[in-house]
């Protein structure tokens, strides 16, 4: 059996707005093989985000554990849990998070200033840029590209120092359909490819079947795919 990448262990998570408290985790339990392409899928208010930033050491759970690559992230000071992500995890939000300042190979690159790779691998950038179509809109600022291509430089920036694990939150939620089979795509390559594992939330059912094996959320909790109405209507 492959070895275990991601596990979580007894996940509890609860928010507080006013008076009332809100369960976004309930003791959620389960494991990501090395290699392994997940895809989360729910409605909105299941979960799925609140995992994504636990999963990515953003936040910290209120009970249970995540281990990534044999690293308990509870253990972790603030200071390794920063250095940990910069180390092994990239991270693509629906968001694109892009600087408006700077063209797309500088929004790109500056992945590798914070990781302090700055030795970089020109190779590598050129082929993921190739790839994700982007060769000829390097020199563009995110004002200047549509919303599919700012996508794929948030991608890029994701790959560019080869994480260990990509962690993407709705990654085709703002794009149209071709743009959605670009960036599903390009995760697809990077997991067969180089290995890397990847976990994708989603509520799209379809972008969902790109991974190898889906985990369905409802109410804070792991369900089985029949008592996922959204997936059953599909």
């Amino acid at each position: 059996m492959a070895e275990a990448f991601i596990e979580a262990r007894n996940l509890r998570k609860t928010y507080h707005v006013g008076k009332i408290e809100v369960e976004a985790l309930r003791d959620i339990s389960f494991s990501v093989q090395k290699g392994e392409f997940v895809s989360v899928v729910g409605p909105s208010g299941s979960g799925k985000s609140t995992l994504f930033y636990l999963l990515g050491g953003l936040t910290r759970a209120d009970g249970g554990s995540v281990v990534l690559d044999g690293e308990n992230l509870a253990e972790l000071s603030d200071a390794e849990r920063t250095r940990m992500r910069k180390r092994k995890i990239g991270f693509v939000f629906q968001k694109f998070n892009l600087l408006p300042t700077l063209d797309a190979r500088s929004n790109i690159e500056i992945a590798r200033e914070i990781s302090g790779k700055t030795d970089g691998d020109p190779a590598h950038f050129t082929r993921i840029t190739d790839l994700l179509g982007l060769s000829k809109r390097l020199g563009h600022r995110p004002s200047e590209l549509s919303g599919g291509e700012q996508q794929r430089v948030a991608l890029a920036r994701a790959l560019i120092n080869k994480p260990a694990v990509v962690l993407a939150d709705e990654p085709t939620g703002n794009l149209d359909s071709k743009n959605s089979d670009v960036v599903l795509g390009m995760l697809r390559r990077s997991n067969q490819e180089l290995g890397q594992t990847v976990l994708m939330i989603t509520h799209n059912p379809e972008a969902a079947k790109y991974g190898d094996r889906i985990i369905h959320m409802r109410d804070g909790q792991i369900v089985r795919p029949e008592d996922d109405p959204q997936w059953v209507a599909r």
